[in-house]
C-alpha cells in the first residue's frame, strides 16, 4: 500500500469512547483506516478493518496487538516518552497519505485535558485544506478554514456554535443559522459564536481568513 499518494479518504478511530453504530454506517467509503493505540479495540468492535495502528500501544488490549500482527496489518508503535499524542501521531500519518478528508471517531475518554488538545488539534496548519470531521456520539467538531467551508449534516432546531482558534477568524458567513454572519470577524476567548441554532437547511460556514471551529449538537436517533 502506498500511504503517500493514496488520495483516498481517512478514517481515524481514536480509542476512548464506544463508537456509535451509526456514525459507522456513515464512513466514507474505501477510506484509508488508521487506529490511534485503543482505537484498535473500538475499530474492531465496530467490525472495521484497520490498515495501520499507530501510537506507543499502551492502551490497546494485548490480544487485539496481537491478532493484528498475525494479520500482517502495518504497526508503527512510537516510545511511551514521545512529544505528541497517540490521535496526532494518526492524523499526520492521514495527512501524509494525502487524505483530503479525514473522519475521527471516538478520542474523549472522559478527560477534559484530551478533549481540549484534540479539539485544538484539530485547528493545526497540517490540516489546511483538508475537510476533517470529529464525530463523538451525536456532536460533530470540524474546522472552517479558507477555501474549507463547513456543510453540517443538521436539521432545524439544532445546535452549532462557532469557537476562533488561535487567533481572530476574519469574514465569517454563516448560511441557515437563527443569527447570521455576513463576513464578520470573531475573536478568540470571546463567546459571540456559542449556541447558535440551525434554521434551514443546508447549514453552511465559510472564513475568509483564520480557523473556526465549529460545533454541531445532532439529535440524538
Amino acid at each position: 500500500m502506498d500511504r503517500h499518494n493514496s488520495q483516498r479518504p481517512a478514517v481515524v478511530f481514536a480509542g476512548g469512547d464506544p463508537i456509535d453504530p451509526t456514525g459507522v454506517d456513515s464512513l466514507p467509503v474505501d477510506a484509508l483506516v488508521i487506529a490511534a493505540d485503543s482505537g484498535l479495540d473500538a475499530a474492531n468492535a465496530a467490525g472495521v478493518s484497520v490498515d495501520i495502528v499507530v501510537g506507543d500501544l499502551d492502551s490497546a488490549t494485548p490480544e487485539s496487538i496481537a491478532d493484528a500482527r498475525a494479520q500482517g496489518i502495518r504497526i508503527e508503535q512510537h516510545p511511551t516518552d514521545k512529544d505528541a499524542t497517540d490521535l496526532e501521531l494518526a492524523l499526520a500519518l492521514a495527512v501524509e497519505s494525502g487524505a483530503t478528508e479525514i473522519v475521527v471517531l471516538g478520542g474523549y475518554g472522559g478527560r477534559l485535558d484530551h478533549l481540549l488538545a484534540n479539539a485544538l488539534l484539530l485547528a493545526a496548519p497540517m490540516f489546511a485544506g483538508i475537510v476533517v470531521r470529529w464525530c463523538l456520539g451525536t456532536t460533530t467538531v470540524a474546522p472552517a478554514r479558507p477555501g474549507v467551508a463547513v456543510e453540517l449534516a443538521a436539521e432545524p432546531g439544532d445546535r452549532v456554535s462557532l469557537l476562533p482558534v488561535g487567533g481572530p477568524t476574519v469574514g465569517v458567513t454563516t448560511f441557515g443559522l437563527r443569527w447570521p454572519l455576513h463576513g464578520e470577524t470573531l475573536h478568540a476567548g470571546s463567546t459571540r459564536g456559542v449556541s447558535n441554532q440551525v434554521d434551514t437547511v443546508p447549514a453552511v460556514i465559510t472564513v475568509e481568513r483564520g480557523t473556526l471551529l465549529t460545533i454541531h449538537e445532532g439529535k440524538p436517533t
